[in-house]
Parts: C-alpha cells; sequence; structure tokens
C-alpha cells in the first residue's frame, strides 16, 4: 500500500489505477479506525509517516463533491462526517463535527467543535465548545483541550510535523497552537498562550532565563508573556510565552474536574 501511494505522489496519472485507488481509499478508512497515524511516538521524539501525509492529499481529488444531510444540516463536501460513534464509545454533542480519516478513541469528548482528517485524538479526551482540532494534529489521553482551542493543522509540506498535543495536557481556553509545536506530557497552558515555530517559550523559574522554540517541556506551567523587542520605529513588546513553574498537586487537583465531568 504505502508502495502505491509512493509512486503515484510521484506520478498522479497512476490515480487512474484501480489498485492504487484502493491503496488510498484502504490507508484513508485505517486513519479512521486509528490503525495509521499520521505521526506516532518513536523513543523521546516523534516520528511524521509523510507516506500517510500523502495518501489524504491523493484522497482529495479522488472523491467528487456530494451533499451531505445531518438532521436539518445540509452539507456540500467531498468528505463525510465519521459515523457509528456508539460503537466506537465516543460522545459527540451536535453540532459537533469530526471529519472521516480523523481518529477519535473510545472515551473522546466532543462539546460542539471540530476535528480534522488525519487528526488523532485520545481516549478520555475532552474537546470542549468551539475548539478545533487541525488536519494532522495529534492528541494524546486525557487531555483537556478547552473552549475556543485552537490547534493548527498541516498537510503541506508533507515532511513538516504536525502539532503534538502529548498525554494528560490540559490546554487552557482560547490557546493558539501550531506550526509543529509540541506540548510534552502533563503540561498546563495557561488561557490565551500562543505558540508557533518561532515563538520563544522562556523558563523564569531559575536566576537565568532558559529559552525554547517549538517545543514545551514536560510538566511545565506556562502563561502569555511579551518581551521587549527593538525596531526601527522604537521598542515594542512582542508576544512570548513563559514558564513559571511545574505542574504540582494542586494543579492536578484543578484538572481532574473533567474526569468528574465525564463521570457524572
Amino acid at each position: 500500500m504505502q508502495e502505491l501511494i509512493e509512486q503515484a505522489w510521484n506520478d498522479r496519472s497512476l490515480t487512474e489505477r484501480a489498485e492504487v485507488r484502493q491503496a488510498v481509499e484502504e490507508a484513508v478508512a485505517m486513519l479512521d479506525r486509528g490503525e495509521l497515524r499520521v505521526a506516532e511516538p518513536d523513543g523521546d521524539g516523534w516520528r511524521v509517516n509523510e507516506w500517510v501525509k500523502k495518501a489524504v492529499l491523493l484522497f482529495f481529488p479522488l472523491r467528487g463533491m456530494q451533499t451531505m444531510e445531518a438532521g436539518p444540516m445540509e452539507y456540500w463536501d467531498k468528505i463525510p462526517p465519521k459515523r457509528g460513534l456508539a460503537e466506537r464509545g465516543v460522545r459527540v454533542v451536535p453540532p459537533a463535527v469530526a471529519r472521516y480519516g480523523s481518529y477519535l478513541a473510545p472515551g473522546a469528548v466532543m462539546m460542539p467543535s471540530y476535528v480534522n482528517i488525519g487528526a488523532w485524538v485520545g481516549p478520555g479526551t475532552m474537546v470542549d465548545t468551539w475548539a478545533t482540532v487541525g488536519s494532522c494534529a495529534q492528541v494524546g489521553a486525557n487531555v483537556h483541550l478547552s473552549g475556543g482551542v485552537g490547534l493548527g493543522g498541516v498537510l503541506e509540506p508533507v515532511q513538516a510535523a504536525p502539532v503534538i498535543i502529548e498525554d494528560n495536557c490540559f490546554i487552557g481556553s482560547r490557546c493558539i497552537v501550531v506550526e509543529g509545536v509540541r506540548v510534552e506530557r502533563e503540561a498546563v497552558l495557561g488561557a490565551g498562550t500562543v505558540l508557533t515555530a518561532s515563538t520563544k517559550i522562556i523558563d523564569v523559574t531559575g536566576s537565568e532565563p532558559v529559552e525554547y522554540t517549538g517545543r514545551v517541556p514536560a510538566r511545565s506551567v506556562v502563561i502569555p508573556g511579551t518581551r521587549p523587542k527593538h525596531f526601527a520605529a522604537g521598542e515594542y513588546g512582542v508576544p512570548c510565552a513563559l514558564i513559571i513553574g511545574r505542574r504540582k498537586e494542586s494543579t492536578d487537583k484543578k484538572t481532574s474536574l473533567n474526569e468528574a465531568l465525564r463521570l457524572f
């Protein structure tokens, strides 16, 4: 399957062949079932499966536009929403939408929100109201994506890493995480934190600042901040993120509210 997809990526005329179309369809079906992932843990890091991204990109031109209905709501698109949610053990509150080709693990909860194709959402994770999980974003187990969180999507370039939120993270309301940023396990992002590939993430807990870009260390507690920068027109504050501590028992108690909400 991978070989056929790689060949078709380099020569799009091959998508006319039945076996190639079948390979692309099956790859996306496996994404939908959670049997394939665009990116997956690899030791202490993550590995991007570029060929799976290629399958998603090849999938779009193989499908025609169609009218889809969900109750009184009508859609005009190429990719239908996920089906069989009850059998999967997933709670989806109207009018939330998870697109076919995304994966929602058993115990995941979607309030009115959106999960795009290629994304992976782990067990016990809450995708809260108006949160968006972009294409190919990877969200671990027991994560809370609070209201209005935006996780960026990425399909091209195929070698680009997606946004990764590891297990047991708490992502505060209106946070934005884009451009392949990795938030490591059990980290907490305070409301309104914006992380891009170039955002300076500064640990201010010690006597000297320690800077990171592209990743939030495990168990970090992060809030929005600014730092001065000189421009031709003067000095202005530019956005950054501040690590102000490490997750403590008191923080864990706050986030444990999510489990109580799911159970009761």
